[in-house]
């Protein structure tokens, strides 16, 4: 684990959670789009957002 200030951990738990939550969001916007094209944009967005989350998480480890 990467020494981290506790100022920088807690940022970084805040920006994990905030991760989490947006692709808990995308993910349920992609099942109601009725459009197969719209409901893939979605889904890349909340696959970006996944990657995200598992490089902060990298931090932590």
């Amino acid at each position: 684990m990467v020494n981290l200030t506790a100022k920088e951990l807690s940022a970084l738990e805040d920006q994990i959670s905030h991760e989490q939550t947006l692709i808990k969001k995308y993910e349920a916007m992609a099942c109601l789009c009725n459009s197969p094209k719209i409901q893939q944009d979605i889904t890349n967005i909340a696959n970006k957002h996944r990657a995200h989350y598992n490089t902060l998480v990298t931090f932590l480890q």
